[in-house]
């Protein structure tokens, strides 16, 4: 069934309980189409392929022992619900007929609902019960995972019925007429009414959020907007939907709105969001009362038919005078050819400039320390010379020096916020881009690393081509902020903020956690002339199909501001 709906690669790591499965994989598909890709921890088969998925928005396979190993991957499936990618998520239990279990610790690795792990944070998940049901479970898995909005599905695996020889007359119906669902388009009356508003719209503004990497979904953004005349804001939190250096991207990425961002929301009187992320969040940032806004608000998103009662990844409420069932890039499609119809609006935006993002330069202290905002300098300088991924960024990361140019220049958020994922969605994307000519690099803080460190070993195992950039700060600096705010609140010394945070006395020695994964690896660096040469002699070994990292020591902060509760 893999096979038969075109799945490349399955990474897992190795569990009893599909043992079957595994014998299968090898000896009768003889481990290609697809190919098994060895983890040494669950979190790590997840978040590989999450960030295969980020690029080819296409499932990996993702395979996980009974109970325990699933739940090693809880929190990787978690990342991948939320940051809306599809993926194949196999799991096992059993046997489920007790007089086949081995005493003890098949007993202690059988479930009766292993999906009630999980069901509240994927699309669909089963656990069938005959060898039909498994074609029926992979055929409608993979159905539902690949059709907007995608998400993973979770198809748990009897290890009982694994060895059952195969019953007679057994089919097995090839993939073609189980297709994924075409993406959903906005009845005409819809089209036409938007297209009329942003027609005699002043000032309209674009919210593009969640969007594909297809190139031709990327040009028909940029038509519409530039047939709109419309200003764009983008997010940190999404890959890459439009040019950051377009001249109608009207801030630079968004995080939070901050003070040169927000009168451009407050000036428009029409705001269109293509499946923003936690629309309301941002209205709100205007006026705490969203539904008093004055600008007529339409939101297009299929996102609602994920939500449920158990995780608030749906945020709060918002107002919108045109609710649009419908997926943004066939919308923007629509829409486009409504406006050609209708010709180019002639909105301009007077007197409302787009906010120049500011020089992208080398701090000046550049021979003595390397501050978060030269990591982005670095990244766009290495981008000067060649096509660049960035398949993963820190915390704080502004998108005010790198720009975006292209679809897979910047795959954006991990989706849930789980700490480990950045060195897995690296080599997801580098695994998925390694026959490309586009270099992939990962830039990540040192706690996430230091969670996700053994994922390297993957990467040198099958010579996975990736750059890996740690800004290690050596410390949980987020969780000082909050720390310090927390203080403050309290009358209490914020001085203090570091303690049970800061990663070092020792400091780890992080190059030498990579090497140890066999990984070619240098640091720590703690200038920006020796960041550049580790990067020079880096990018070599990448360019040779092998992984490299750096350790990159920073001072402590952020490029944007980091908002806590409150504050």
């Amino acid at each position: 069934m893999l096979r038969r709906l075109d799945i490349p690669y399955v990474a897992l790591n190795p569990g009893a309980s599909y043992r079957g499965f595994h014998d299968s994989l090898v000896n009768y598909l003889g481990n290609r189409s697809p190919q098994m890709l060895l983890c040494l921890h669950e979190d790590h088969v997840i978040s590989i392929a999450h960030g295969y998925a980020k690029v080819m928005e296409k499932p990996m396979g993702a395979v996980l022992h009974s109970n325990v190993g699933l739940m090693h991957g809880l929190m990787g499936i978690f990342n991948a619900w939320g940051g809306r990618v599809p993926m194949m998520v196999v799991g096992a239990t059993g046997p489920v007929e007790p007089e086949k279990r081995r005493p003890y610790i098949d007993w202690i690795h059988t479930a009766k609902d292993q999906g009630a792990l999980l069901r509240q944070y994927v699309k669909w998940d089963d656990e069938p019960r005959s060898a039909d049901g498994i074609v029926e479970a992979f055929l409608r898995g993979y159905q539902i995972t690949a059709s907007t909005p995608r998400a993973p599905v979770y198809i748990c695996l009897d290890a009982g019925l694994q060895e059952e020889p195969v019953p007679e007359n057994f089919h097995i119906p090839t993939a073609e007429r189980y297709a994924p669902i075409s993406p959903a388009c906005a009845p005409q009356a819809q089209i036409d009414a938007v297209a009329d508003l942003v027609r005699s719209a002043k000032n309209p503004l674009f919210l593009f959020g969640r969007g594909s990497v297809d190139q031709g979904d990327w040009d028909r953004r940029v038509e519409l907007v530039e047939a709109a005349g419309a200003y764009v804001m983008t997010s940190t939190r999404g890959k890459a939907v439009f040019p950051t250096d377009h001249p109608r991207h009207a801030a630079p990425p968004l995080t939070w709105l901050d003070a040169s961002a927000k009168p451009i929301v407050e000036a428009a009187d029409l705001i269109v969001s293509f499946d923003w992320v936690d629309l309301n969040g941002t209205l709100r940032q205007v006026n705490r009362n969203s539904d008093q806004l004055a600008s007529t608000i339409v939101h297009v998103t299929q996102d609602r038919s994920l939500h449920n009662g158990w995780d608030m990844g749906y945020f709060g409420l918002p107002p919108a005078d045109h609710p649009i069932d419908a997926n943004p890039d066939a919308f923007v499609g629509q829409l486009l050819d409504a406006l050609r119809r209708r010709g180019r609006n002639g909105s301009t935006w007077d007197g409302i400039a787009r906010v120049d993002p500011g020089p992208a330069e080398f701090s000046p202290n550049r021979d003595k320390e390397i501050i978060p905002f030269d990591l982005e300098v670095a990244v766009m300088k290495v981008a000067e010379g060649r096509k660049v991924t960035l398949a993963n960024n820190n915390i704080g990361w502004s998108t005010r020096a790198y720009m975006i140019r292209g679809p897979l220049d910047f795959l954006g958020h991990n989706g849930g916020g789980g700490i480990g994922a950045g060195p897995g969605l690296t080599i997801g994307a580098a695994l998925a881009l390694r026959d490309s000519d586009r270099t992939v690099i990962g830039v990540m803080g040192d706690g996430d690393f230091l969670q996700g460190v053994t994922a390297l070993w993957t990467a040198a195992h099958y010579q996975i081509p990736a750059l890996f950039i740690v800004a290690n700060n050596r410390s949980n600096y987020n969780d000082e902020i909050h720390q310090a705010a927390m203080a403050k609140d309290r009358g209490r010394p914020p001085e203090n903020r570091w303690i049970g945070q800061q990663i070092d006395k020792p400091a780890p020695d992080l190059a030498g956690l990579a090497r140890a994964q066999g990984v070619e690896a240098e640091g720590p660096v703690e200038n920006v002339d020796d960041l550049m040469a580790a990067i020079e002699r880096g990018l070599a070994v990448v360019d040779a199909g092998r992984p490299y990292l750096i350790d990159a020591r920073i001072a402590l902060g952020y490029t944007k501001k980091i908002v806590t509760r409150g504050h």
